[in-house]
Formats: C-alpha cells, structure tokens, sequence
C-alpha cells in the first residue's frame, strides 16, 4: 500500500500552521484536497513549486493575492466566489485582509514548497 492511500484512511488531517491552520480533505496519487484557515493578519510564505500545480477558491473573508503574472508581483482582492490558478514556477502568496477560507486543490506534491521569504522563520526549510 502506497503512503498516499494509508494518508486516505485517516482523512480528515488538521495541520495547525503559524498563520492558521489547514485540513487535508482528499490525498489520492493524482489530486490533493485542502481547507486552509489564515487567520486576518497572518500570512503565508512568498513561495514557488517545481511540480505542484494548484487552483486556490475563496470560500469566505478577504484575502490579498500576491503573484507573478509575469512582470513581477502583483497584489489581487480575492473575495468569496474568486479563484486563481497557480502554474509551477510562478510565485506567489497568500495574506488574509480578514479571516480567510481557501479551498485548495492541486497536485499531490506537498512537499514542493520552495520558501523565498517567511514571517515565521521557515524559509530553506
């Protein structure tokens, strides 16, 4: 049995994370499905992937996007019923103007985190 079907039988997994926290949904070898809770203020890394690729979906609160789209970070408004699609490569963050509900759906590298700054010490870890 692979990791990723011994970490379905025991979905839901909660993550308590410096900004918040996020649960786990969905964990097949193809997609992986999360709830992220950001708590207004907090903020998540400026990060890329190698490899994951993902669509983030504003379920409630209001969250500041920062992204490249190209010519350098940009910041959009995302309110409840927006979305975004995140490529591998291209840099990103996520900051809650208020507290934030995000479903995430991406593929199923979590580990493919590359840190390039970070309010909570974690960058190269």
């Amino acid at each position: 049995m692979s990791q990723t079907q011994e970490q379905t039988r025991s979905l839901p997994i909660r993550v308590d994370k410096p900004w918040g926290n996020e649960t786990i949904f969905a964990w097949t070898e193809r997609y992986v499905g999360k709830i992220l809770f950001i708590r207004a203020g907090q903020s998540l890394s400026l990060q890329y992937h190698r490899q994951k690729d993902e669509t983030i979906y504003v379920s409630g609160g209001k969250m500041e996007f920062e992204v490249d789209e190209g010519e350098g970070l940009v910041t959009r408004t995302l309110n409840p019923g927006d979305s975004y699609h995140i490529r591998p490569e291209v840099r990103h963050r996520m900051r809650a103007a208020e507290d934030c509900t995000v479903f995430e759906v991406s593929t199923p590298e979590l580990d493919d985190v590359v840190r390039l700054q970070d309010l909570y010490g974690r960058v190269g870890k």
